[in-house]
């Protein structure tokens, strides 16, 4: 049996017993459909909407960039904040938990854990 070959340079007839023939025929046949099968799996990234979710658009890439820069100055101006009013500020900001439950667990009043917020965010807004 001729098993033929295509290179660039040129093709190339090889002459081999039937068995490894049909053997060579067949993965030829297997490599072509394994080829085939995966470039169906993919598409060009032209066919995609660039607005859609899966590849934002520059517009989001640049807001994203923004926030994510506010959120650093933010976390930065924070860090200079003395230790209990990180902490407050964690607590009520982040943390989402109100004054109240905040006083009771230190046991001080709801008006001085108040106080002591407004006194960080005053303070935070300096840095800012």
């Amino acid at each position: 049996m001729k098993i033929e070959y295509k290179f660039v340079t040129g093709t190339v007839e090889v002459e081999v017993p039937d068995e490894w023939g049909t053997v060579l025929v067949d993965l030829d046949r297997q490599e072509y459909n394994n080829d085939h099968k995966e470039t169906r799996r993919h598409c060009s990234l032209d066919a995609y909407n660039l607005d859609d979710a899966m590849l934002p658009s520059d517009e989001d890439v640049v807001r994203d960039i923004l926030a994510a820069e506010e959120r650093r100055h933010l976390y930065e101006a924070i860090g200079k904040l003395e230790p209990r009013q990180q902490k407050l500020i964690r607590q009520v900001y982040f943390e989402g938990r109100t004054f109240t439950s905040i006083a009771q667990e230190e046991g001080v009043d709801r008006t001085a854990v108040s106080k002591a917020t407004r006194r960080a965010i005053r303070k935070l807004k300096k840095f800012l």
